[in-house]
């Protein structure tokens, strides 16, 4: 880990706020929320990134919601972001939507990581906290992806820091816990920060059920390591592979070798 990746993470574990520009870059609006809502509010100069709307396109999630439109879901699930953020005390300097469906960013890869690498710049980000590698959702693993592109493409690359999310493991889902060994920090949160988290999962009310299974009482944060993302993160059968989530395995890679190679 970078000098400004360890100044970073050393002023969220002190609680001091973090002056440095920082991208927050997350697949869905709740993912922030998820990684690190409770310390969220510390970043003085935060640029907060969703790759997509939230909204797939095949509206089941829409009507089981009781929306009647992908359109109209997203339109929700801004307005929960809103009042998350609003609740943790999180004010961006920007947020910013790339517009990929959710479901969909796997399958415009190259566009989202241009798109991404002029905000970072415009934000002269020395840092981007987003999703590991880890083969749980297929929107979590493309965001990855083109965050590091975007990385690539600067004139002073930020440092990647990850936050934990969700994967298969033996007995089933593995929540905010990061997949394999490397090296965390794992920051526990007080009681007040337990409920500043609460409070902001509360504002999805669209997202219940998922967020139930996430950790209020930790975050946790790494230094992003060096990926092949034309290999599967893990043995097995990755967690998105159990849904119909538009996209499986094989396919994804074939795509991020696509993008990898247009870089």
């Amino acid at each position: 880990m970078g000098a400004i990746g360890s100044d970073i993470l050393e002023r969220l574990v002190r609680r001091v706020p973090v002056e440095a520009p920082v991208a927050v870059v997350v697949a869905h609006p709740d993912d922030e929320t998820i990684g690190a809502g409770a310390l969220l509010y510390l970043f003085q100069k935060l640029l907060l990134v969703h790759v997509t709307d939230g909204a797939p396109r095949n509206l089941s999630d829409a009507r089981a919601a009781g929306f009647s439109s992908a359109a109209d879901y997203a339109a929700a699930r801004r307005g929960e972001l809103a009042a998350a953020l609003r609740a943790g005390g999180v004010v961006p300097e920007e947020i910013a939507e790339l517009g990929a469906p959710d479901q969909g960013a796997s399958f415009a890869m190259p566009g989202l990581a241009g798109t991404l690498a002029e905000l970072l710049a415009g934000h002269q980000a020395a840092a981007v906290l987003t999703h590991p590698y880890e083969g749980g959702h297929p929107d979590h693993d493309a965001t990855t992806l083109i965050v590091h592109l975007a990385g690539q493409r600067q004139k002073r690359r930020p440092e990647i820091l990850e936050m934990p999310f969700y994967h298969a493991g033996e007995g089933g889902l593995v929540s905010s816990r990061f997949l394999g060994d490397g090296a965390a920090v794992e920051i526990v949160l007080s009681p007040e920060e337990c409920e500043r988290k609460r409070a902001m999962i509360a504002a999805f009310a669209t997202q219940r059920a998922t967020l139930a299974q996430f950790r209020v009482d930790k975050e946790s944060f790494r230094a992003a390591p060096t990926y092949d993302f034309l290999q599967p993160p893990h043995a097995g059968r990755l967690h998105y592979e159990w849904y119909d989530w538009g996209i499986a395995g094989p396919e994804w890679r074939e795509l991020a070798r696509k993008a990898l190679a247009g870089a």
